[in-house]
């Protein structure tokens, strides 16, 4: 299970209508609050749904980007 902090921008697996799949994460509990950072639009989902949705952490605020470590 990954850890998620305020301001991280997650990848969802399905896109939301405005044709994003870029989510900046603003509330963490037993609830998700996330902005679309295609239009801006905010949602409130639970933490299981969330971290099924999840495809990717793209850019963390606590240390380094996941994307730039070597595989």
């Amino acid at each position: 299970m990954a850890d998620y902090h305020l301001g991280d921008v997650v990848q969802l697996r399905k896109p939301h209508p405005c044709g994003s799949d870029r989510w900046e994460i603003l509330r963490v509990g037993m609830d998700f609050r996330l902005r679309c950072l295609g239009c801006g639009h905010l949602i409130l989902i639970p933490r299981a749904k969330f971290e099924k949705s999840v495809k990717k952490l793209i850019a963390s605020v606590h240390g380094a980007c996941p994307e730039s470590k070597g595989n």
